[in-house]
């Protein structure tokens, strides 16, 4: 009875959402701008396509008729294109090593605890987790949603120095989402099952997370900026938080082919929401304390191959590569029609 009464008891607790900054109280309904970054490309009387018209015509991603290998939701990049995600990739973890991130190689099969600890759902109707099947794979194993799990789990059951905080820490990770979408804005591979993203991840004293997430934000501002793309700041309001968040800033990018802003990137600060339930903290003087965790995003693909490719498209049918990433796609300057993979089709085959 007792055993019943106390899971019972913590399967509602875990529900409860962390408490929320006070200067996005009043935000309402609608998140508040603080600026923007670069101005929007103006393309003259050239009407700029989207990503999938671009990329459909230099034969660079197929998303179509994927049903005999991973179904709707997927991708295939090609060519150059696939070199332009690396390149991004390459780009963003040097500038992170160069900050003083550790970078972390993570698992992405995880167990319930740790991602329900982190804040997400596992089970319900909305839950955005992919589980595996029991049976097969033993009970309660589940698929990432980010590398924000993976390294939170590294940590559980730790102590710190305070001295040695904050320990700043960044994985390159596939991040599986089995959330889907019929709308038009977010058709395409704006939302897909599956993509590759660089997460960043830092634990701190309880005093330093305000100005440890000012840090995050402007890291991926620096990071972002010179890629030439038009973003605005938002800092969020409590509706779009989500359960462990205190306060989270997103990075929208405009995607001049969709004439519309997408999220590229968020930061938020969990304080002790994630500490308590896996047991980080950290020693202060003689008094030992939960830490504050944090995160932020680096780079998301595809999203920011949507916002790059549409926004230095030119009307002759190539794509611009900015010049802070040339150096890691071998000093190419513009991506032009693959022709090196053939485009394929698929035949039906008569029984």
């Amino acid at each position: 009875m007792y055993e019943s009464l106390k899971e019972n008891f913590y399967s509602e607790l875990v529900k409860l959402p962390n408490i929320t900054h006070p200067d996005v109280r009043d935000y309402k309904e609608h998140p508040h701008t603080i600026y923007t970054i670069n101005h929007k490309k103006d393309f003259g009387s050239y009407k700029p396509l989207q990503f999938s018209e671009i990329t459909q015509l230099l034969n660079l991603m197929r998303t179509d008729k994927l049903g005999y290998t991973c179904d709707n939701k997927s991708y295939y990049y090609f060519g150059e294109l696939a070199e332009y995600e690396e390149a991004l990739l390459k780009y963003t973890v040097s500038y992170l090593l160069k900050k003083g991130f550790n970078l972390v190689s993570v698992p992405d099969v995880l167990s319930k605890n740790i991602i329900q600890s982190c804040g997400m759902a596992v089970n319900g109707d909305r839950t955005q987790i992919y589980s595996l099947d029991p049976d097969l794979h033993g009970a309660d194993l589940h698929l990432s949603g980010t590398a924000e799990m993976s390294l939170a789990g590294l940590l559980s059951n730790t102590q710190h120095d305070s001295k040695k905080l904050p320990l700043k820490l960044a994985s390159v990770s596939r991040c599986y989402r089995a959330e889907t979408s019929n709308t038009i804005e977010e058709r395409g591979t704006y939302r897909v099952h599956q993509f590759t993203k660089v997460e960043m991840f830092v634990v701190s004293k309880q005093e330093d997370s305000d100005d440890i997430l000012e840090y995050i934000r402007k890291t991926q501002e620096e990071l972002f900026s010179p890629l030439g793309i038009h973003m605005r700041v938002l800092d969020m309001p409590p509706h779009e938080l989500g359960a462990p968040a205190f306060r989270k800033y997103d990075i929208e990018a405009w995607m001049p082919g969709r004439n519309n802003y997408g999220e590229i990137s968020s930061c938020s600060n969990c304080t002790d929401y994630q500490s308590r339930r896996l047991n980080i903290k950290y020693m202060d003087g003689m008094t030992t304390k939960h830490v504050h965790t944090l995160n932020g995003t680096a780079c998301a693909v595809p999203r920011m191959l949507i916002s790059l490719v549409e926004t230095h498209q030119h009307p002759k049918g190539k794509i611009g590569i900015p010049e802070i990433l040339q150096p890691f796609i071998n000093g190419k300057k513009y991506i032009g029609k693959n022709v090196t993979v053939p485009k394929l089709k698929l035949l039906k085959i008569k029984n």
